[in-house]
């Protein structure tokens, strides 16, 4: 079996301004290191404009989302608009955001009709903030919560997880998932930080684990948590089919986080969470791209992120 990478010249015409930190050049830095021999087996697809994509969108979003998110950058003649104080849109955005839920749609025909192990969506906007009515937090509409209704929509899917391991909480995720117990959230994040959700009280239909780390916390403390707050309940919940948020500003040198994270705690929380799916999923596992604002910080676990993927999916 392969590893996909799905991505789209596109994500680089969504255009939030040369300082935001959620900027073009994240594509262009991931590109580049995905360009070395290690990833000639990368089986390689465009994310796709699909014509389906609105019957989806709003199984996790309103309508009324999906059409303010269309009005806004339809009303951007030029240079960029913002919806809030961090959330920019530019005319290049509603086909960057539309192939971005397209990515993570192909990506669940490929697992399911197993035509790929495991597939990597380098994606931008990203999309864990956005809630069912709202964007925020650089988001749009989310992704990973697009791509899990899906999943039981029209594969059937009966147990679908998202995990998210981003330096913020996926608040978007976890709302929209709040009341399903047959949808998984399990998220590590610092706590406090932006956007300020994500306390292990929080625990909707019994599906929603949060795991908060302080400032300051690096591998010990992550590595203990993600064991007995995710991987521990994720191993109860056997999913069919196991998504990543996979946000890399948990990373030391990120600008936005204050964790102390490096590229080996990427790799082993990518090896871990493929190996519940081997256990429960048919190896079945799609990722994500999130967060993640040093661009070498970024390109370097996304790098080992990838290359986990590609070991553990043959």
């Amino acid at each position: 079996m392969t590893t996909a990478l799905i991505t789209h010249s596109a994500f680089v015409g969504h255009d939030t301004g040369a300082h935001h930190p959620e900027r073009s050049d994240r594509m262009r830095a991931i590109d580049k290191v995905l360009e070395h021999e290690v990833y000639k087996d990368l089986v390689r697809h465009e994310a796709p404009l699909r014509d389906d994509d609105a019957e989806y969108i709003v199984m996790a979003h309103r309508p009324s989302h999906l059409q303010r998110m269309r009005d806004a950058v339809e009303g951007v003649k030029e240079g960029g608009r913002h919806i809030d104080g961090d959330t920019v849109v530019s005319p290049g955005s509603w086909e960057a955001a539309r192939r971005a839920v397209g990515a993570g749609l192909d990506a669940v025909d490929m697992v399911m009709a197993r035509e790929a192990a495991n597939v990597f969506c380098q994606v931008r906007p990203p999309g864990h903030h956005a809630e069912s009515h709202k964007a925020m937090g650089f988001c749009l509409f989310n992704n990973i919560a697009i791509a899990a209704h899906y999943a039981r929509a029209k594969h059937g899917a009966e147990r679908v997880a998202v995990v998210d391991f981003d330096v913020h909480h996926g608040n978007g995720t976890q709302q929209i998932f709040w009341s399903d117990k047959d949808l998984f959230y399990g998220s590590t994040h610092q706590m406090p930080l932006f956007p300020g959700t994500g306390d292990v009280s929080e625990t909707g239909a019994g599906n929603i684990f949060n795991a908060p780390l302080r400032e300051g916390d690096g591998r010990a403390t992550f590595e203990d948590a993600f064991r007995e707050r995710i991987l521990a309940p994720l191993h109860n919940f056997a999913p069919d089919v196991v998504f990543i948020s996979a946000g890399f500003d948990a990373h030391r040198d990120d600008p936005l986080g204050g964790l102390q994270l490096v590229e080996a705690d990427f790799l082993w929380a990518t090896e871990q969470l493929t190996g519940i799916a081997r256990r429960h999923a048919n190896g079945r596992v799609v990722s994500m791209l999130e967060g993640g604002y040093n661009l070498t910080g970024l390109a370097r676990s996304v790098a080992v992120h990838v290359k986990t993927l590609m070991e553990t999916g043959r």
